[in-house]
């Protein structure tokens, strides 16, 4: 097995670790393809597309609740409110991902601009979810507002920036929203299959011209490690946040900006 497989192998776990947890994961994805020294054109669409694994994985997890919503969403309302709900989410990143996606992989993408996000990523965090915090009023997904859905997809808008974090984005706005955090969290799940099924499809399209068939093996195997990786992440995290807050996360995220920028101006 060459080089290729194994830093495949080394993203698609840095991906499943990271992709829900509130630390960015295209941030460590560019941390951790600079450090490995991944080819340069095709790291970027390696690295979204590989988030296609997650995708797959919240699908996986959820399958029973997906297969009920696709087949009551022509006969029940409340389905087809909670699948309009995610659009509303997912519209704002849309939109500004479509209008900057070329300056933000132009001039985001490298070590700094992820520890500026990690940073105040970091900061957001610590301050929403600290001590004393109300709990949410929001305790089931069902029952998120339009206004909540929408908070939460300009919420994870500014997760373009890479080192902000989506998952990250999308929590603090549902908590900020008034979710409690299960709730907070379990919306951010679905909302990344329209955002990142659309941003992985994206990014292949955009690369398509640097892509060969011999790049599908290495595709290939970072997005199967990315899925059962994700898997494991998403149910840990479900555990996890019933007795804790979040505030752990937000402390490495300050921690890892910090290394960053000290290994950079080493």
């Amino acid at each position: 097995m060459g080089t290729l497989f194994w830093i495949a192998v080394a993203l698609g776990v840095v991906e499943g670790v990271t992709e829900f947890v509130p630390v960015s994961s295209t941030g460590h994805l560019i941390l951790a393809g600079t450090w490995l020294a991944f080819p340069g054109e095709k790291a970027a669409a390696f690295e979204i597309f590989i988030q296609l694994g997650a995708v797959l994985a919240v699908g996986w997890f959820y399958r029973g609740r997906i297969g009920v919503l696709v087949r009551d969403v022509w006969r029940d309302a409340e389905a087809r409110a909670f699948l309009g709900k995610l659009l509303v989410a997912f519209a704002p990143a849309a939109v500004v991902g479509l209008l900057l996606h070329d300056w933000i992989v132009r001039a985001l993408f490298g070590p700094l601009p992820v520890a500026v996000g990690l940073a105040a990523g970091g900061i957001v965090l610590l301050a929403v979810d600290g001590p004393g915090r109300p709990p949410g009023r929001t305790t089931r997904i069902d029952d998120v507002t339009w206004g909540q859905a929408l908070l939460v997809g300009c919420a994870q808008a500014a997760s373009l920036w890479p080192g902000v974090s989506r998952s990250g984005a999308t929590i603090i706005g549902a908590l900020l929203a008034g979710l409690a955090r299960p709730a907070a969290l379990e919306f951010s799940f679905f909302l990344a299959i329209p955002t990142l099924g659309a941003a992985s499809l994206f990014a292949l399209w955009e690369s398509r011209h640097v892509l060969a068939a011999a790049d599908v093996p290495t595709f290939a195997v970072g997005l199967a490690t990315s899925f059962a990786v994700s898997l494991a992440a998403i149910a840990v995290l479900l555990r996890y946040v019933r007795e804790h807050d979040l505030r752990v996360f937000g402390w490495y995220r300050l921690a890892l900006a910090a290394l960053i920028v000290a290994l950079a101006g080493g």
